[in-house]
């Protein structure tokens, strides 16, 4: 039997992150590069070297009836991402949009019930869950027993220009600021991790740029399994210890190989992404006896932008069951949505728990 036809995928916007899903696709020999979308004329101008339709908007691509897109990735401004999405879901569209899956929570619910009655797939750009850093972590949990507390940190600083247009929305508490553009990704790897988060309380930190945005925050959490944790995130401080930087995954983040990650269970604690594990061996756990470090090896990184293109095409086949869908994206907005509301009103939070259908 002959193999399968690529699916032609469509790459929705060519910001920050569109141009590194353009590549996946093209590293990926089940995919192919249907068009781009981008109504930014200088991102649209780019995007012609990869030698194939641009279109201004997802209705002049969806009204050219020479393109035949079987799935598109959604890569634009968050606060698009719910209408661009059901557009696509409606045209009979399969769609990895990426993170965020919304903005607010009625939004995500619009757009998750899309799916279904579209009968399409909704997938949500978690890339970091085929990360192998983050794949060992999860594969040597158990070995650690019963799990105590964690501790996380993303702490980096972001240039002005990170806030020019046409990515001013980035200053808005509504559409920006770093707990929806990137504590968002922190919070979808405790879940995966650990399972679901149940309360948290934040306070916000200093501001620096006088934007309507926060600017980070440090968050106690309270996990299902009785476990707890402190996180602290910044996107305004001189930091070495964030994701970006630990395993060097994204290469506009020069590596420094610094801890970001801290696990801490009865038998032993375990930081990332140095893999290092600490115990006492075989012997009595006892503050006064030496402890002992063994380092896990880590498979050499594949781009997991491509990872997760090629299991979007296989979710699409019915060859394999998502990663993250749409309920998966959601369920992280909503503990954004609860550190937010925690540090406006200072106090707690709970999280209800939405039930997958």
């Amino acid at each position: 039997m002959p193999p399968p036809n690529p699916l032609r995928i469509a790459i929705i916007g060519q910001g920050a992150i569109g141009p590194r899903h353009t590549s996946a696709v093209l590293d990926v020999p089940s995919a192919s590069l249907a068009c781009i979308v981008d109504p930014h004329p200088p991102s649209a101008s780019a995007a012609l070297k990869y030698n194939c339709p641009v279109y201004a908007s997802v209705d002049e691509m969806l009204q050219d009836a020479s393109v035949h897109v079987d799935a598109a990735i959604v890569c634009t401004p968050n606060h698009t991402h719910v209408e661009l999405s059901k557009q696509l879901l409606q045209a009979g569209i399969h769609v990895l949009c990426e993170k965020p899956i919304c903005t607010d929570i009625a939004s995500g619910l619009e757009l998750i019930q899309c799916a279904k009655e579209t009968n399409r797939t909704l997938l949500i750009g978690h890339h970091r869950r085929f990360n192998p850093f983050v794949v060992a972590l999860k594969q040597h949990l158990p070995s650690l027993g019963r799990l105590i507390a964690i501790n996380g940190l993303w702490t980096l600083y972001k240039p002005a220009s990170y806030f020019d247009p046409p990515t001013d929305w980035r200053r808005s508490s509504s559409t920006g600021g770093p707990i929806l553009i990137n504590l968002i990704h922190e919070i979808d790897l405790l879940h995966y991790w650990y399972g679901p988060i149940m309360r948290v309380y934040a306070e916000p930190t200093l501001k620096q740029r006088g934007f309507d945005a926060e600017e980070g925050a440090a968050v106690t959490l309270r996990f299902q399994s009785g476990m707890v944790g402190t996180f602290l995130l910044s996107d305004a401080v001189p930091s070495p210890h964030s994701f970006e930087a630990g395993t060097g995954e994204n290469p506009i983040v020069p590596p420094t190989g610094r801890d970001f990650h801290r696990v801490f269970g009865e038998k032993g604690s375990f930081s990332v992404p140095d893999m290092t594990r600490w115990d006492y061996g075989e012997g009595e756990r006892d503050w006064r006896r030496e402890m002992q470090a063994t380092r896990l090896e880590v498979p050499e990184m594949r781009v997991p932008f491509v990872e997760q293109v090629e299991h979007f095409v296989r979710v699409v086949r019915g060859e394999e069951e998502p990663r993250c869908d749409g309920e998966e994206g959601f369920r992280a907005v909503m503990v954004c949505e609860a550190v937010k509301r925690s540090m406006r009103e200072g106090r707690p939070v709970d999280i209800a728990r939405k039930e997958k259908a």
